[in-house]
């Protein structure tokens, strides 16, 4: 099955953003390119999906809920790899115990100049989490079932990048506010399993 693609991005991005990547020239900025694991996986019989908490830093990032993931490094064949053995480092899981069911569609982020790859996987029984703790203040596990509740998109009023105090739509996921390159990928996440349930 195809995946939803950018439209689906654009549901969780504010207007400023859109209008700034449809003026941007990404490919003459010469983007840096990172991966992120999107991971399914049982906790008590129920389906859970893991994000991170960034610690604090001088960075465009701080601070931020993310999904497991980070920059490409040479030793990695593609990004499916560079997207397990991230996840693996910021959060323990062993990558010879996921299974990658499919990417999803790159998100470009103008503040860092990344392209961000992500790709859905699953464990079939609960992972030994274990933090990072440069790159890991917390791990998150959220329900499928909160990420797929409409009750959990919000709009919040944040200070970010390239503006303050706009209205930014975001998922509300146990009790953090998931917002930017994350929110516009799980929301195809979203869209694409809500689509699969229907066919």
């Amino acid at each position: 099955m195809s995946v939803p693609g950018e439209s689906s991005h654009f549901i969780m991005a504010p207007d400023l953003r859109i209008k700034e990547l449809n003026k941007l020239k990404i490919e003459e900025r010469n983007p840096r390119n990172a991966a992120v694991m999107m991971l399914f996986y049982p906790k008590e019989e129920i389906t859970h999906i893991v994000l991170i908490l960034r610690p604090n830093y001088e960075g465009v990032h701080s601070g931020q809920i993310a999904l497991p993931g980070g920059k490409v490094e040479q030793c990695d064949l593609n990004y499916t790899e560079t997207a397990l053995r991230e996840m693996q480092e910021e959060v323990g899981v062993k990558t010879n115990t996921v299974t990658v069911i499919k990417p999803l569609t790159k998100v470009y982020i103008p503040p860092s100049n990344f392209w961000v790859h992500p790709f859905l996987g699953f464990t079939e029984s609960y992972p030994d989490f274990v933090a990072q703790e440069e790159e890991v203040a917390k791990i998150i596990e959220v329900p499928l079932s909160k990420l797929l509740d409409e009750k959990s998109v919000v709009q919040e009023k944040l200070t970010t990048s390239y503006a303050k105090n706009i209205e930014v739509p975001s998922f509300e996921l146990n009790g953090y506010v998931v917002w930017g390159a994350t929110a516009m990928m799980l929301s195809e996440l979203k869209i694409f399993l809500k689509e699969s349930m229907v066919l």
